[in-house]
């Protein structure tokens, strides 16, 4: 549903994208993930058909974003970080503006901002000018606008900034509800966003893509190891050299546990495909040392986004 290949995008002498590649299938929404700056929304500006690449090849809903722009814009709802309102108009008739704007026929017109109002949950307020309303309810009417003519495409750019935790669940759960029978991508810097509402995860930084996939094949493709838990008490030094020992185990780190000098927290990495846990547990308990606590130990989204987007800051400063 969007296909892009090769993309760049160049301002001047800067790269605010440079020569990327990925998809989104039909039904799949997509966490387009990245610190501020990134080239997330020059990307999302260029899929919209604000902006023409420098380079490369975009395709939403089979069309060129260059050579067919007007059928890109008939095919995708976009609804960019400030969502385009105006605050004199009612919310009937903005969504009667937007929906004439975007070519929708008159007799459907009427039907489409009923259901419309009604999946975004603002049909109460249909005769309230926009000024009026909560940031939350600006931001669901911005959905709207990108809903009224029913796109098979939905493009978001950093839909819940600035919403209270209430609204941000609330938004979220509408995101969801509208994957499925539609694309969607979701554009964000936050990653409670990703891991509550997407399918598949492209992580952009400085302008390249730094990682592709769900959360489970970003973690396997990093993953050097696994990597286990143990909060052991006895004497660092003897309990380290134990645990070297242990055939399978490559590398240890130790941090202070509850207990303080007592006890550590050790994270024992071990050869991908190795499960050391019985001989660790057994090594530990026949040489007298205290075993409290011993689990795998999982990578979460925040780890893969910090490895992802640290290493390749620190691969280009290098």
């Amino acid at each position: 549903m969007i296909e892009v290949s090769n993309l760049s995008k160049d301002y001047g002498n800067v790269t605010a994208v440079a020569d990327i590649s990925f998809r989104a299938d039909p039904g799949q929404i997509l966490g387009f993930l990245g610190p501020n700056g990134a080239g997330k929304t020059t990307t999302m500006r260029i899929l919209t058909c604000f902006l023409p690449p420098s380079g490369g090849t975009a395709r939403v809903a089979g069309y060129d974003v260059v050579e067919q722009s007007m059928e890109v814009r008939r095919n995708i709802g976009y609804l960019p970080e400030q969502p385009p309102l105006y605050d004199d108009m009612t919310v009937r008739s903005y969504l009667q503006f937007v929906a004439r704007i975007k070519g929708l026929a008159w007799e459907r017109i009427d039907s489409r901002i009923d259901e419309t109002m009604e999946r975004t949950a603002v049909t109460h307020y249909a005769g309230t000018p926009i000024g009026q309303l909560s940031k939350g309810y600006r931001q669901r009417v911005g959905l709207a606008q990108a809903l009224v003519h029913d796109p098979p495409v939905l493009i978001l750019d950093e839909p819940t900034v600035g919403l209270d935790p209430k609204q941000i669940i609330e938004i979220r759960q509408l995101i969801r509800e509208l994957g499925g029978d539609r694309t969607v991508i979701l554009s964000t810097h936050i990653l409670p966003e990703v891991s509550m509402t997407c399918d598949k995860i492209v992580i952009i930084n400085n302008g390249r893509i730094a990682g592709e996939g769900s959360p489970e094949s970003l973690m396997a493709q990093l993953r050097e190891g696994e990597a286990l838990r143990a909060l052991i008490g006895g004497e660092v030094q003897a309990v380290e050299a134990v645990l070297r020992g242990i055939d399978g185990v490559v590398d240890i780190t130790h941090e202070s546990g509850p207990d303080g000098d007592t006890e550590r927290v050790y994270t024992i990495t071990t050869k991908p495909g190795t499960d050391v846990r019985d001989t660790v547990a057994r090594t530990i308990v026949n040489r007298g040392f205290g075993l409290r606590e011993l689990r795998p130990l999982d990578m979460s989204l925040e780890d893969i986004y910090l490895r992802l987007t640290t290493e390749e800051v620190i691969a280009e400063d290098a």
